[in-house]
This record gives structure tokens, C-alpha cells and sequence, in this order.
């Protein structure tokens, strides 16, 4: 048996008696279950009943790693992935092209062009838009 599965059921079992001493072992199980992911959780609830011992769910967990590969990671390397390349890749050799400054508009206005005020208090006639 895998020891680090079952260092894991025993030290969440001990955490979940901590918290309420007088909690039952169908309670400690569903607490216990829920807290591996979904697929896992689904599988060693069909594999196990609700009165079943610490030391079933781990050996359930265990044989279900095996057998399914389950909560198991495989590296790039291993599995025959590439490894991506990065999205950006920057070059050293060319100097970075600097962009021309802008300079500001000095602020006229929209209506007639003039710099000495502003549209809203424009002398000349504006045309009106009537919005239907």
C-alpha cells in the first residue's frame, strides 16, 4: 500500500475528530470523501460502503491509482508532450525602436477652430442635432 495515501486518510481522520470527537464513522466518511476531487470521490463511493474503515478507503484509493491513473501527474517530458515555446520571444540583438514623442494639441474649439475658447462657448451659430 501506498504510504503517503494512507498518512493522508489518517492524519484528515484525526483532523475531523479533533473538530467533533463524537462524530460517527458514516459522517467521518462522507466528510473524509468529499474532500478528494470529483472523479476520485466518485469512484471510491462506488467502491466502498458507508460503514467501511480507515483502512479500506485507503486501500480503495490506492488500487483505484493503479488501476486509473487517477490524481497521478505526468510530466511534459515523460508523457511525450512538447514543451511549448514561449509566446513572446524578445531579441537582444536589435535596439528597441523608440516611437516619436506626441505632442499635445493646444485645446480650440470644435465648432469654428479657434484657440481662443472652448465649443461650449463658441460666439458663432452651432448646428442643433434634434434627437427623435
Amino acid at each position: 500500500m501506498d504510504k503517503d495515501k494512507y498518512e493522508w486518510c489518517l492524519r484528515q481522520s484525526k483532523r475531523l475528530e479533533a473538530i467533533d470527537p463524537q462524530m460517527n464513522i458514516q459522517m467521518r466518511n462522507h466528510k473524509l470523501l468529499t474532500q478528494l476531487p470529483g472523479e476520485l470521490e466518485h469512484a471510491v463511493k462506488c467502491r466502498c460502503n458507508q460503514n467501511c474503515t480507515l483502512d479500506d478507503i485507503a486501500n480503495t484509493l490506492q488500487d483505484i491509482r493503479k488501476r486509473t491513473n487517477i490524481g497521478k501527474f505526468t510530466p511534459y517530458k515523460s508523457s511525450g508532450f512538447k514543451e511549448k515555446q514561449p509566446f513572446r520571444v524578445e531579441f537582444k540583438d536589435k535596439p528597441k525602436e523608440r516611437v516619436a514623442e506626441v505632442t499635445k494639441k493646444k485645446n480650440s474649439c470644435h465648432n469654428c477652430g479657434s484657440k481662443d475658447h472652448y465649443a461650449n462657448n463658441c460666439p458663432k451659430e452651432q448646428k442643433k442635432v434634434y434627437a427623435i
